[in-house]
């Protein structure tokens, strides 16, 4: 937003201050000239808000680096997602041992597999776009390691298929290519994005307007402790005979002001004024102060982009929600399992050449703490079903039947 000034002064007002037309045949036409008795201040601005940009990097630091509501939301996200078990099956059958979950639960020499999740998720929820590259031995997967998004560029073909990916890393560059089957040893995971068919849509992009009001609202605040926590105020100066202050005098109070009384730390000293000096606070309503609910709205809508219900951020005025338990399971039900289970799908299909079509990772559900009360629930259920039999409720909840394998057998 920027602001314009103008000081008119007596001397310049009275002078040729108006323009002068010229008519038809040439002559000045004569204009009116408005007299100023004193000194005029006019004061015009730019109403036209300013946005955040929208790269990977100002998202980054705009929102996940300085605004607290997108920093917990993705950390509530991808922690919570990194720390559900997986389990795998080949078929029908389960399994407790396999290379895929090693795979999983160690993907490289630096990181371990919660670490490695959490590191995707995040990626995912503040690009919209994760990659994951394999690092293979005799075509055997070994290694998966999470690339920076900000650091790989899609590459396509002449009909606008994806032929590769180039990773940018300081002066090395490397380059991935997608073979004839369309297999790549880079899987590259991406949220919907209507206008693009490469790249998915980040969620901080579609929370822009609020994430800006509500850094917008701290700078604020910020600001407002730093001038002695309440508004500015004007000095008045009143002069018998008219005269403004001199370049020197106006110099002097104002650092005088800047020195003696701005800042947290000068909250409350009293101002001496000299010379005809007089000062005028200037208040504010009430109702321009609250801004409070302003900011809290914006939260809410932030939180509400990420999928995150605002009782578990502590954001207050939200009642969606009777208590924590149902917004636990709001949240594992609605914003959890779909994201992990529509990513597992995507590793499923993108790893199933290398261990076996039917091989699959999936989660535990029953080991999601957001589902413990709904899960209790349906034990309720099967054990009051006197219709069915023991075997018939155990297959219901996941377990095979008494005296059968249990399918937790090493291969």
């Amino acid at each position: 937003m920027k602001n314009y000034f103008r000081w008119l002064t007596p001397a310049r007002s009275n002078a040729a201050e108006s323009s002068l037309q010229k008519t038809p045949s040439g002559q000045a036409a004569p204009t009116d000239t408005k007299s100023v008795s004193g000194p005029l201040f006019a004061f015009a601005e730019n109403i036209q808000a300013g946005w955040s940009r929208t790269d990977y990097n100002s998202l980054a630091r705009a929102g996940f680096m300085r605004n607290p509501i997108v920093y917990r939301c993705v950390r509530l996200i991808s922690e919570t997602a990194a720390n559900i078990p997986l389990l795998l099956y080949d078929g029908v059958q389960e399994h407790s041992s396999h290379p895929l979950l090693s795979l999983f639960n160690r993907p490289n020499a630096r990181q371990g597999g919660r670490e490695f999740r959490e590191t995707l998720v995040g990626h995912l929820l503040v690009s919209g776009n994760a990659y994951v590259e394999m690092v293979s031995v005799d075509d055997h997967p070994r290694e998966m390691h999470v690339l920076r998004p900000d650091r790989v560029r899609v590459l396509t073909d002449a009909d606008g298929w994806v032929s590769g990916y180039e990773y940018s890393a300081g002066k090395g560059r490397v380059t991935h290519r997608v073979d004839a089957s369309g297999a790549s040893p880079v899987l590259h995971l991406s949220l919907f994005h209507p206008l693009d068919e490469l790249h998915g849509f980040p969620p901080l992009q579609a929370a822009l307007m609020a994430l800006d009001v509500h850094n917008t609202a701290n700078r604020w605040n910020k600001a407002l402790l730093d001038n002695s926590a309440r508004p500015s105020g004007a000095l008045v100066y009143s002069s018998s005979n008219g005269a403004n202050l001199s370049d020197d005098q106006y110099q002097r109070l104002k650092q005088e002001l800047e020195e003696g009384y701005t800042g947290a730390s000068r909250a409350g000293r009293p101002l001496l004024l000299e010379g005809g000096l007089d000062w005028k606070a200037m208040g504010y309503s009430p109702r321009d102060m609250d801004f409070v609910d302003g900011r809290n709205s914006a939260a809410r809508d932030i939180a509400l982009t990420f999928g995150v219900p605002p009782m578990l951020l502590g954001i207050p005025g939200d009642n969606t929600y009777s208590n924590y338990q149902e917004a636990n399971r709001a949240f594992a039900r609605q914003t959890l399992l779909p994201m992990i289970n529509r990513t597992l799908d995507s590793f499923n299909h993108w790893l199933a050449p290398h261990f076996g079509e039917d091989i699959r990772i999936a989660i535990d559900e029953d080991r999601v703490e957001g589902l413990a009360a709904e899960r209790e629930l349906v034990w309720k259920r099967l054990s009051r079903a006197e219709f069915l039999s023991d075997d018939e409720k155990r297959e219901a909840v996941g377990y095979s039947p008494r005296g059968t394998s249990s399918g937790l057998e090493d291969v």
